[in-house]
């Protein structure tokens, strides 16, 4: 079977699917979109003998021939751009995030319906070697019905917050709630379980130094306690914490499986523990096995998150290619990952109160949220525009994002920046 032509929008982040594209046997990179032009630039260099083609202008881009695009773009500003692809006849593959605001979720998903595109959210998390594990097990009925779990995307990224918001003050990074970038926590678990999200309480973290030192005006860290469709609970968190952890623990009638903790030093993503009996109610204190998940480490062990962004691109483009069992994420459980993100802040602003959280597959449910753009984006708010933290948008020195972008443009110069890092990934592969 052909391989499937693919375009990349986002020249940054979107380097890993550029990647994937150049050296799948199912894909092939045919046209690259970014307005930032030394982006592009850089992407040219990186790869000098292939045959793409380079656009600054989306309405361009679109227009190319191809079967596909990714979006890896602003993480705020996916979902007009996927609608407009899918309308145009492309598939989609979408970054974190799907949508900002409520309006274009009904958008989205009545896009997907009325085009029938392949739309897969880029949830990379879920494919890592011990959540990927963690939902083969579950489907299996491994540890029983899901009871309660936790789950944990700490990323102190001060050390590279001019390198990923370039000193712009209005960058969504600067400006998002506390709860916005959710889906690298509980997106693995609701991927496990297939189970739907129908309520939340949210929590924020108070704002400190580190915000102040990078520009963010949003909380530091965010909570959401999620109540599940069959009763079950989770516990998410995540954000700016002084140390780093992705970690998983899910509770099941029957047993308990975890990943590693990451200073445990015992491998975390890559190390499954489970602990499970053979029937709910037995208890064997010698039954806890740990192990790695077996992975085809060959051909992801290029590719950035544990190798997942490897796994997510293909399984995107196996579907694509008639497979109806390659294992993406689709349009109705991204939003089951996102939304529960997004009415956690509602709560928070709310003090507390629970919030039900709106299923789009239900037509009639849309009718009520197809006018709501409520969001910390002005762009897309209107007149609903929420502040960035519950005590009021914060204001900060233009003096703090000057310095951020000279920083940006001195990471971006060295051979050592986390920016140029991120254009030098592809070409591993090519030298060895």
């Amino acid at each position: 079977m052909k391989k499937i032509k693919i375009g990349v929008m986002g020249a940054f982040r979107g380097t890993s699917m550029i990647n994937y594209c150049a050296q799948a046997e199912n894909a092939e990179i045919v046209a690259i979109c970014d307005k930032w032009e030394e982006g592009l630039e850089r992407q040219k260099a990186a790869f000098p003998d292939n045959d793409i083609t380079y656009y600054k202008s989306f309405d361009e881009f679109i227009k190319h021939d191809m079967d596909a695009v990714v979006l890896a773009n602003y993480a705020n500003e996916h979902a007009p751009f996927a609608i407009a692809a899918m309308k145009a006849g492309k598939h989609v593959f979408s970054e974190v995030l799907p949508v900002q605001n409520m309006k274009e979720a009904v958008e989205l998903v009545e896009a997907v319906e009325e085009t029938g595109m392949v739309y897969a959210y880029g949830e990379n998390y879920c494919y890592m070697p011990a959540p990927y594990e963690m939902k083969k097990l579950y489907q299996e009925g491994k540890i029983g019905e899901f009871e309660y779990g936790e789950c944990e995307y700490v990323h102190n990224c001060e050390s590279i917050w001019p390198s990923i918001t370039y000193g712009d003050k209005t960058h969504w990074r600067n400006s998002m709630y506390s709860t916005f970038y959710c889906t690298h926590s509980l997106g693995p678990i609701i991927h496990m379980t297939g189970l739907r999200p129908v309520s939340v309480v949210g929590f924020e973290g108070t704002r400190n130094e580190r915000n102040l030192r990078t520009g963010c005006m949003g909380g530091q860290f965010g909570i959401e306690m999620v109540t599940l469709e069959n009763g079950g609970i989770i516990k998410s968190i995540h954000g700016g914490l002084y140390e780093n952890s992705i970690w998983y623990s899910v509770y099941g009638s029957k047993g308990r499986m975890e990943s590693a903790r990451e200073d445990a030093q015992a491998g975390d993503v890559h190390m499954l523990y489970v602990k499970a009996d053979d029937y709910s109610g037995q208890y064997k204190a010698d039954n806890l096995i740990g192990y790695r998940p077996a992975v085809d480490e060959e051909k992801s062990k290029h590719f950035g998150h544990g190798g997942s962004d490897f796994f997510s691109m293909y399984h995107f483009v196996e579907r694509i290619r008639g497979d109806k069992n390659a294992d993406i994420i689709d349009v109705y459980e991204a939003l089951d990952m996102f939304l529960p993100g997004l009415f956690a802040y509602r709560s928070i602003l709310k003090g507390g109160m629970p919030m039900q959280i709106p299923d789009l597959r239900d037509k009639a449910v849309r009718e009520q949220y197809r006018n709501d753009t409520t969001c910390c984006d002005p762009k897309a708010a209107g007149d609903m525009l929420l502040p960035t933290f519950s005590l009021g948008t914060p204001e900060i020195e233009d003096a703090v994002y000057e310095k951020m972008y000279q920083k940006w443009r001195e990471d971006l110069e060295s051979n050592d920046g986390y920016s140029n890092a991120a254009f030098t990934q592809g070409q591993k592969k090519k030298e060895e």
